[in-house]
Order: C-alpha cells, then sequence, then structure tokens
C-alpha cells in the first residue's frame, strides 16, 4: 500500500467544503483504481489534513492530481496555496 497526505492551510473551511461535496470526492477519488482509503482531517489551527491510501504508487500520485484539480476547480477561495504532500509506502497498517 501507498498514502499520500497532504497539509491544507486554510481559513478553516475546506474540511467543511469538502464534507458538504462528499459525493463528488468520493466518486472523484474512488473511481482511481487502487483506492483504499481516503479521510479528511480538520486540524487545531484552522488546516486540514487529507490522507489517501492506495494499492500502489500510481494511484496515490493519480490522486494527489485529482485533488488538487478539484480544489483549484471548486473551492479556489480556501486553499491559500498549494498543500505541503508527503507520500510513501505504508510500513504498517492494521
Amino acid at each position: 500500500m501507498y498514502a499520500t497526505i497532504r497539509r491544507y492551510a486554510s481559513d478553516g473551511g475546506l474540511a467543511d467544503a469538502v464534507a458538504a461535496n462528499e459525493g463528488d470526492v468520493r466518486d472523484l477519488l474512488t473511481g482511481i483504481e487502487g483506492f483504499r482509503a481516503y479521510y479528511m482531517v480538520r486540524t487545531s489551527d484552522g488546516g486540514a489534513v487529507s490522507i489517501s491510501v492506495y494499492d500502489d504508487a500510481a494511484g496515490a500520485e493519480a490522486s494527489n492530481s485529482a485533488a488538487a484539480g478539484w480544489v483549484r476547480g471548486n473551492l479556489p477561495d480556501l486553499a491559500a496555496a498549494a498543500p505541503e504532500t508527503t507520500a510513501g509506502a505504508v510500513a504498517v497498517s492494521f
């Protein structure tokens, strides 16, 4: 498995906006081959962190591209800048 963590600086509305558009986000990300899981976390500093898990790096990279395009197209005012992205092979899962 391969995971991508994206940390978004935001005014606090990004996680709520993603939740309000959950169906669209679900369709977008689950349509990428190898989908395993997706989480959006509200952070204490008003930002948001998303975690995407796929079977391999190709799926995770496709989700990065898809997520970036979706945020740019649907929530341009809520993502102050491109997210800080970290990705890698999952070492432990249970």
